[in-house]
């Protein structure tokens, strides 16, 4: 990406100031040998250069002599010239920047983001559910097109996009990656992601990665070269669809939870972080869970447990089981409960530094 040339634009300024105070004096070195001068000194030839530089004209000043009208008519062209080229570096500096800035050089403050690298229809759809959930993103694509259909896709408030080749770890910084809270490889293919993973994770240790995954066996190898989440889209797929020829009505229930909810009549799973000052931190799942049934007409179905980094699912846990600090609530709940909820929890949903 080309920078504006700022160095071109002043050595110009610079160019055309000399050239106007070699002409003003060599003006007023054959002006004041005239009995009827009207330049008579250096301040003179200036107001006389600015009101034609500026084409304005007032006719109170101007030179008398043969030679100092041929100087004046310099003058006159040296204007054009002047505005001409001007005109067109401030339009090529204004485009430059525009461009620049389209293209994501000048960098986002995003944090807690969600860094997605690579573009595609899948990436889109779910790029298209972060939104919904209120998430931002930021977004790497080496496709320069792919820009402006992100951008027509997307406010600017809510999604940050750099052009730039994936490789180019240093430029992601512009992303503010150190600050996400994940990172979505999304790139062709498995073999590539991994050799991504392992690539940028020299870059950047302490990135949590989430990717999707043609072949199921490579979970254990993703794993072992620290993506947090690997996921395969057949997996999902197949026990959807098979959820759909044996229990139609739980595979409907089951699409609808783990999507973002559109209406307040449709149902999510959740979950919201403890924090320190929350009514139910110190105690029982069991008193939580019917409190937040009656409260919030929410189902609590299970909790995170995070301990030095590392996290411990209890699904639908033993009742004894005691609510701390830091610990993650997951619910089942609708549109309209979410709203109630992030004001019970004081935190946004989803899972944070």
């Amino acid at each position: 990406m080309k920078r504006p040339n700022y160095l071109r634009f002043i050595i110009i300024i610079c160019v055309f100031i000399l050239l106007y105070i070699g002409l003003l004096s060599i003006l007023i070195h054959i002006e004041a040998h005239d009995p009827n001068v009207k330049i008579k000194d250096f301040g003179d030839a200036l107001w006389f250069s600015i009101v034609t530089l500026t084409t304005v004209g007032y006719g109170d000043l101007y030179p008398v002599t043969f030679e100092g009208k041929l100087y004046g008519s310099i003058f006159l062209f040296a204007s054009l010239g002047f505005y001409g080229v001007i005109i067109g570096q401030i339009t090529n500096i204004m485009s430059s920047i525009k461009e620049h800035n389209k293209l994501g050089m000048n960098g986002t403050n995003f944090t807690n983001h969600v860094v997605v690298i690579g573009w595609s229809d899948f990436g889109k759809a779910v790029v298209d559910q972060l939104i919904s959930a209120g998430r931002s993103i930021a977004i790497v694509t080496k496709d320069k097109d792919n820009i402006d259909i992100i951008h027509e896709y997307y406010p600017k408030k809510n999604v940050f996009t750099l052009f730039s080749d994936y490789n180019n770890f240093e430029l992601l910084a512009k992303m503010n990656i150190k600050e996400c809270s994940v990172v979505f490889v999304n790139l062709n293919d498995d073999t590539e992601k991994l050799v991504y993973v392992l690539n940028l994770k020299k870059h950047y240790e302490n990135l949590k990665f989430v990717v999707t995954l043609d072949n199921a066996n490579l979970k254990s190898t993703f794993h072992t070269a620290g993506v947090t989440y690997a996921v395969s889209k057949h997996e999902i797929a197949s026990r959807l669809l098979a959820s759909y020829i044996f229990e139609p009505d739980v595979a409907i229930y089951s699409e609808e939870i783990i999507a973002y909810p559109e209406s307040d009549e449709d149902y999510d799973i959740k979950q919201f972080r403890v924090l320190h000052a929350n009514p139910y931190k110190d105690k029982y799942y069991d008193k939580v869970f019917y409190d937040m049934k009656k409260e919030f007409n929410v189902v609590l179905i299970g909790i995170v447990k995070v301990n030095g980094g590392e996290r411990k699912l209890l699904k639908n846990p033993e009742e004894t089981v005691i609510i701390n600090e830091g610990d993650y609530l997951i619910l089942i709940t609708n549109k309209n409960s979410v709203k109630q909820l992030k004001r019970f929890f004081n935190v946004e949903e989803g899972s944070s530094h």
